[in-house]
């Protein structure tokens, strides 16, 4: 079982990969976790808080947890789990914590589009480059999935 983590920002297009990494990596089962990053608040009532909030989630649309459950189903021979989280920090200490804790094996860098859906978004390639996993690249045509192209030459045959 591999574990991928995708940078989301709670579009289909951040979905839109899934299948072709499935597919990459099969026999191997996917759990996949897509991360929106959010720098952590300097304000004490707010991390006192911080365990109970659930004020970003009413931020995914509907669709994209249908969406989510969708391909779980329809690669449910590929996929064992789709997980929707949020990342809280901006240093290289938590996030690597957060990969550790995690079991994650490989890093998607995020599509072009990418957007920041809140104030205290950060950019997720910040911490990606640095953080010595792997990383994978999706390169895409207008309107069509080219390929993926891992960064390392370690390919699915190695692991």
């Amino acid at each position: 079982m591999k574990t991928l983590l995708i940078p989301t920002d709670f579009t289909a297009q951040s979905l839109q990969c899934i299948p072709s990494l499935a597919q990459q990596y099969y026999p191997k089962k996917l759990n996949i976790i897509l991360v929106h990053m959010l720098k952590i608040t300097d304000s004490i009532s707010e991390l006192l808080m911080l365990s109970r909030r659930s004020a970003e989630y009413r931020h995914i649309p509907d669709n994209f947890y249908v969406r989510c459950r969708e391909l779980e189903k329809d690669y449910s021979h590929l996929i064992n789990h789709i997980n929707i989280d949020f990342f809280y920090g901006s240093t290289m200490a938590v996030f690597n914590n957060y990969l550790d804790a995690h079991n994650v094996d490989a890093i998607v860098i995020p599509h072009d589009n990418y957007q920041m859906l809140f104030k205290n978004s950060i950019d997720p390639e910040v911490l990606i480059a640095k953080s010595g996993k792997r990383t994978i690249s999706i390169t895409e045509t207008p309107g069509i999935m080219a390929n993926i192209v891992a960064e390392e030459v370690e390919l699915i045959e190695q692991q």
